[in-house]
């Protein structure tokens, strides 16, 4: 799973042949220009391969795109909820510079303090977070304005000014 990188998620069909919505998190609009394909999981840690016939702009975040074989809504609807994943390298080429979703692999520090490793991103309207791992327990971190203090992109570290206690709801159940 480390050679690949969640993109996003199929959230609708489209039209009657079989055509799909992908949200992503790219930081850019994109029509997945020079992608072959993008891997769905089929099963834990098993990625499968679906090619890519066509793809379009929706908007900033969303894309309207065909994958080979799959020529019906109904066969286009099993796929509707799966997270979508590209081989880093094609991530790498796909991704806005400075969209969050590149901070996979950042560290968090709080006061001085290495927090964790950023396991996943989760965007949402208003703030993103980050998925980290803490003494075994999963975190959410919120990142927005009031929390960032600094990205340190040769280093890999996002610098925080965390709420206090915020950590303790996770470590002290």
């Amino acid at each position: 799973m480390s050679n690949y990188r969640n993109i996003g998620k199929i959230v609708s069909t489209y039209g009657v042949a079989g055509e799909l919505i992908l949200k992503h998190y790219l930081g850019k609009k994109s029509t997945l220009k020079g992608l072959e394909c993008i891997f769905l999981e089929e099963k834990k840690d098993e990625m499968m391969p679906y090619f890519i016939e066509s793809a379009k702009i929706k908007d900033e975040n969303e894309i309207y795109f065909k994958l080979e074989g799959i020529q019906t809504k109904e066969v286009a609807r099993k796929l509707v909820q799966k997270e979508v994943w590209l081989r880093e390298d094609d991530f790498q080429k796909q991704a806005g510079k400075s969209a969050p979703i590149n901070w996979v692999g950042y560290h968090l520090i709080n006061e001085g303090i290495d927090i964790g490793e950023i396991l996943e991103i989760i965007e949402q309207s208003h703030q993103v977070l980050c998925r980290i791992e803490v003494s075994g327990k999963e975190v959410l971190i919120p990142i927005h304005g009031k929390t960032l203090q600094k990205i340190d992109k040769k280093e890999r570290k996002l610098y925080l000014d965390l709420p206090e206690g915020l950590l303790d709801i996770y470590l002290d159940s």
